[in-house]
């Protein structure tokens, strides 16, 4: 069964740019009221906001550090006052680091995996308590990518904590299956570029793919709102990906 999206509240993190907002506008565009999370991005996010209440939507921003529990406390004391109800999270916001297996420091292996890994489980736990307590049937979607099924060497701490937001997006399902929340997950290959990645080196990435072209942020807005919007569709990892992972 199809579910409608119209006057319910999705958040979205990190989702002032790039992926994250593409994201949240397709929600807003199926009627949705957004959340707009960010942890620096102000002018950003007020931009976001803008064009998300020009589709004739509610937004709501906040602002904070993931990698610190008080604060992913606080924002949902702000949601909880301004709605009062959750029913959709997608989990985009996400960093990502290069080194050499032996250069990873001890701090930049809890970053990536507090922001990628820990972060998600805390939000995730944060709305689905909200969601059960109003009795909603909710929906919690996360971003991975390849690397967490086929690991990247140069990548080590992005790969094991994209890995294990895919396991924990099952083990999710499950937990809160009981409660009529759902959890899926959604694999993105190359759909925008890395700041500061030449075009001959996104090119390069482009023609290994099988269909031989990236994709866009939209591909991957459009795959969370059908997770959203399918209530038969539970502990599923959806590739987005040009068919990357298969090569």
């Amino acid at each position: 069964m199809l579910v409608s999206l119209n006057g319910k509240v999705v958040m979205v993190t990190g989702s002032a740019q790039r992926v994250g907002r593409a994201i949240m506008l397709a929600f807003a565009r199926e009627g949705a009221d957004v959340i707009i999370h960010h942890s620096s991005s102000d002018a950003k996010a007020a931009s976001a906001a803008a064009e998300a209440r020009a589709l004739g939507v509610d937004a709501l921003i906040v602002k904070g550090d993931y990698s610190d529990p008080a604060q992913i406390d606080a924002n949902f004391e702000q949601i909880k006052a301004h709605y009062g109800r959750f029913d959709v999270l997608v989990n985009s916001a996400s960093i990502l680091e290069k080194a050499d297996f032996f250069d990873i420091t001890a701090e930049s292996w809890r970053r990536v995996i507090d922001i990628n890994l820990n972060a998600p489980f805390l939000v995730t736990q944060a709305a689905a308590k909200l969601m059960r307590d109003i009795n909603t049937t909710g929906v919690i979607i996360n971003i991975a990518d390849n690397s967490g099924i086929n690991p990247i060497a140069s990548r080590a701490h992005h790969s094991v904590s994209k890995a294990g937001l895919i396991h924990l997006t099952q083990v999710t399902a499950l937990a809160l299956a009981p409660y009529h929340i759902r959890a899926n997950c959604i694999v993105l290959g190359p759909v925008l570029p890395e700041p500061g990645r030449s075009a001959e080196s996104w090119a390069s990435s482009e023609a290994k793919l099988p269909l031989r072209h990236a994709g866009e942020p939209d591909d991957a807005a459009r795959a969370a709102v059908y997770l959203a919007t399918n209530d038969y569709i539970t502990g599923a990892v959806l590739n987005v990906d040009g068919g990357e992972g298969l090569v």
